[in-house]
C-alpha cells in the first residue's frame, strides 16, 4: 500500500511544508485533518519541517495569514497551495471579513487551490473567488489508526438503537435547533442518544459528554449505531467523516456538502420532524446503509494532495508573483478583519459589563 505510493521515482523529491500552528488534544476539524495529512506526508518522506528547504507550502483558509504573507515574501520561488473552507459568511455573519481575506489570499498568494467539497468550490466561485489553472476538490479524511471499524459494537434490534452526535463548536448554527428538537420529541423508549462536545443547550434526555480526545471520540462512536449530524452549512465536516469512517450510517441535512459525504451511507432531511422516519429506515436495513459507506481513506486523500502539488510544481509555469500592489490589497483585507474582530471584542465587553 504505502510502498506503492512511495515508488514514484525522482518526482518524489518535492517536499511540502504545512504552514499551520498545530494544536494538541481536542480541537477544530481543520487542525485534526492537517495533523493527519502531515503524518501521511512524513510517511512517504515528502514533508519538510523547514519552510526554507521545502518545495511547496500549504496554507489553510485565512488562518495564520500574517505568517503566510511573510513566508511568501521570504520565499518567492516556492509554490503556495491554498486549502479553502467556507464560505464562512454562509453560516456566520453575512459580512464575515474572514471570507474577504480568503479571497484576497487566494488571488494574490496562491498558485493553486484545494477545495474540500464540490459544494465549497461552487459557493466560493459564486462569491467572487477567481478560478485558477490549478484547482481540485479533495475531501478530508480522519486519522486511520483512530477512526476505523475495528472493534465496532454489533448492531441489534433487540435493544435501544444508540444515536450519537459530536460538535467541537457551541455555535447555535451548528444545528443545535435540531438537537433540541430531538431532545424534546425523540422516542427515548426506542432510542438513546449521546452528545459529545460543547453545547449551548441543556439537554433533558440526551446524555452529554465534554469534548474528548480523538481516541475517546472514536471509542464512543464505535459504541453507537447511527450518527446524527445537524450542521446545515459545512465545507467538509471532519466530525461527520469520523463517524462514517467508524462505520456509522448518518442522518444529516440535505444541504451544503453533507449529501456528497453521506452518499449511500445514510439519509438526509430538510426538517427535524423527518428524522424519526429516517431512523426507522436505517434500523430496518442497517447492513445496507453500513455497506453503502464509501469515503476515501487518509492514504487516498494524502496521495491526491501530494500528486496535485507535484503536478503544480512540475508544470513549469512561473510561480505567482507577489507585487507591492498585491501586498497592499491583501493587507487591506487583513486590516478589515482585524478591525471587525476588535469591534466584536468591544461589543462583547460592553455587553458583559451591563
Amino acid at each position: 500500500m504505502l510502498g506503492e505510493v512511495v515508488n514514484l521515482g525522482p518526482i518524489r523529491m518535492v517536499k511540502v511544508h504545512i504552514l499551520f500552528e498545530f494544536k494538541q488534544g481536542p480541537w477544530g476539524g481543520g487542525n485534526q485533518f492537517l495533523k493527519s495529512l502531515k503524518k501521511y506526508l512524513h510517511s512517504i518522506d515528502a514533508y519538510d519541517e523547514n519552510i526554507a528547504t521545502a518545495s511547496a507550502v500549504l496554507f489553510n483558509s485565512h488562518q495564520y495569514i500574517d505568517e503566510v504573507v511573510k513566508a511568501k515574501i521570504n520565499n518567492p520561488e516556492k509554490v503556495f497551495i491554498h486549502r479553502i473552507d467556507g464560505p464562512m459568511r454562509l453560516y456566520s455573519r453575512p459580512n464575515d471579513k474572514r471570507d474577504n481575506v480568503v479571497l484576497a489570499a487566494n488571488r494574490y498568494l496562491a498558485d493553486a487551490t484545494v477545495f474540500q467539497s464540490e459544494w465549497s468550490r461552487q459557493q466560493n466561485h459564486r462569491l467572487g473567488l477567481h478560478q485558477k489553472s490549478f484547482e481540485i476538490v479533495i475531501p478530508n479524511a480522519p486519522e486511520p489508526t483512530i477512526f476505523n471499524r475495528n472493534e465496532n459494537k454489533s448492531f441489534s434490534t433487540n435493544r435501544k438503537t444508540r444515536l450519537i452526535a459530536t460538535s467541537w463548536s457551541p455555535n447555535w448554527k451548528k444545528g443545535f435547533d435540531v438537537y433540541k428538537w430531538l431532545d424534546e420529541n425523540l422516542d427515548f423508549d426506542r432510542y438513546e442518544m449521546t452528545f459529545v462536545g460543547k453545547s449551548p443547550v441543556q439537554f433533558k434526555n440526551i446524555r452529554t459528554l465534554p469534548p474528548l480526545s480523538s481516541e475517546d471520540i472514536a471509542e464512543k462512536l464505535k459504541e453507537n449505531d447511527i450518527f446524527i449530524f445537524a450542521s446545515p452549512i459545512e465545507a467538509c465536516s471532519n466530525s461527520l467523516l469520523e463517524a462514517l469512517h467508524c462505520g456509522l450510517p448518518v442522518v444529516g441535512p440535505d444541504q451544503s456538502s453533507t449529501p456528497e459525504l453521506i452518499g449511500d451511507g445514510g439519509e438526509t432531511f430538510s426538517k427535524s420532524d423527518e428524522i424519526p422516519h429516517l431512523l426507522e429506515k436505517i434500523t430496518g436495513n442497517y447492513h445496507k446503509y453500513q455497506t453503502g459507506i464509501h469515503n476515501p481513506s487518509m492514504e487516498d486523500v494524502g496521495k491526491r494532495y501530494y500528486d496535485f502539488i507535484v503536478r503544480v510544481q512540475s508544470a513549469g509555469e512561473k510561480v505567482k508573483s507577489f507585487s507591492w500592489v498585491d501586498r497592499i490589497r491583501l493587507r487591506a483585507a487583513i486590516a478589515g478583519l482585524r478591525f471587525s474582530e476588535r469591534l466584536g471584542g468591544i461589543a462583547a465587553a460592553v455587553g458583559s459589563s451591563r
